[in-house]
């Protein structure tokens, strides 16, 4: 049976086969694993075997795990991924270190009004819907430049960049196309003048296309932990 440290090497391993294809740096990627659903056991397992990078989907759940890793709290980073509403905003503002998904100026208001002022500031990206998927969420691509320097404003938030959930496909080719879009929205920001850095983009079933189209930081769940 596969452990989540072997797994783990597995998905490493696909990133620098992935860099090297394209000629990047492997550093020049980042994993985070994805545990949502699993226990904080499994998260100290990953992170036993070297993983710091954790992202999560849902506020409490996220929150039970941080409370019950608090003796590691200082070499972990939490990463909110999923939907954020406005009544959820001061726990996540008080207790992670990232979060991915603003797709509203009220969302990243709130956040920065929330941040306390011990901490750093919050890092954030603000989330694209490339798809136009009823049921994602994420600003529209037309609106996302005027969003992202609205959020670059606020105290006590950074922006990082984007992340963008493309719709699902087994075909390379429209996988490459729906992350190509994301690159490009990405640089045309930099255009801008917007200081960003990062392109989160890619799962476990399009890494290889993310990464050759840019990602810099690849959302891994499924190949890490398992299926749910």
């Amino acid at each position: 049976m596969a452990t989540i440290a072997n797994n783990l090497q597995l998905v490493r391993n696909r990133i620098s086969q992935a860099c090297l294809k394209v000629h990047r740096e492997v550093t020049s990627v980042t994993l985070l694993a994805v545990s949502k659903t699993f226990p904080a056991e499994n998260v100290r397992e990953a992170f036993n075997a070297g993983q710091k990078l954790f992202g999560e989907n849902y506020v409490q759940e996220a929150l039970d795990k941080i409370a019950t890793l608090s003796d590691i709290r200082s070499e972990l980073e939490w990463h909110l991924i999923g939907p954020l509403q406005s009544n959820k905003t001061r726990p996540v503002a008080e207790a992670f270190d990232w979060v991915h998904t603003v797709d509203r100026l009220k969302i990243a208001q709130r956040l920065s009004e929330q941040r306390p002022t011990h901490l750093p500031p919050l890092q954030v990206c603000v989330q694209v819907n490339t798809s136009g998927e009823d049921s994602k969420s994420g600003c529209a691509p037309e609106e996302s430049l005027a969003l992202a320097q609205a959020v670059a404003q606020l105290p006590r938030l950074t922006l990082r960049g984007i992340m963008a959930l493309p719709a699902p496909s087994p075909d390379p080719a429209v996988q490459h196309a729906a992350l190509r879009l994301v690159r490009t929205l990405f640089e045309q920001w930099r255009a801008a003048g917007l200081a960003v850095d990062t392109l989160s983009m890619g799962m476990s079933n399009d890494l290889e296309a993310a990464v050759e189209e840019g990602a810099t930081l690849v959302r891994i769940g499924t190949a890490i932990f398992g299926h749910r």
